[in-house]
């Protein structure tokens, strides 16, 4: 049986067609791995830092805590500090402390017993200035972690 020649003609294009298309399928679905692989990475990064920043804000506050009972910090009264850890975490730390004075209780018969109560705020990011950094706060790798505490003496 012979095929009519111009029937062989156009069955001969699809099978190029049909070429053309998978591959372009290929090709879309590498580029969505690629981009898919890339936010990963990316996801990856910024959660290290997001660590590095907790971890930050914890030893400012355990600093700041060490300065406030060691009495360096007198009255401790709206004092900050900005402690720069960018060589070992690329963070940067603002302390900042608070303390009141209160009578609680008596420490004999009508003599109120005095006690001092601190609040140490820790602002750890990994801005070039001062946390929080309002010049870097809407960049795409900005990292900011806050952490207070209340303690007494």
């Amino acid at each position: 049986m012979r095929i009519a020649p111009h029937l062989r003609t156009a069955q001969c294009g699809f099978g190029a067609i049909a070429a053309i298309l998978v591959l372009v399928l290929l090709a879309g679905l590498a580029a969505a791995v690629v981009r898919l692989s890339n936010t990963q990475q990316i996801g990856s990064a910024q959660e290290l830092d997001a660590a590095r920043a907790a971890q930050a804000a914890r030893a400012g506050i355990e600093w700041g805590l060490f300065q406030a009972f060691r009495g360096s910090w007198t009255a401790c009264s709206g004092h900050s500090q900005t402690l720069d850890l960018s060589s070992d975490l690329g963070m940067r730390v603002t302390v900042t402390c608070h303390s009141s004075q209160f009578n609680e209780g008596e420490s004999a018969p009508d003599v109120p017993q005095a006690v001092r109560v601190y609040t140490l705020d820790a602002i750890a990011c990994n801005g070039t200035a001062a946390c929080p950094d309002a010049t870097r706060a809407t960049g795409p790798t900005y990292v900011e972690r806050r952490m207070q505490i209340h303690a007494s003496d």
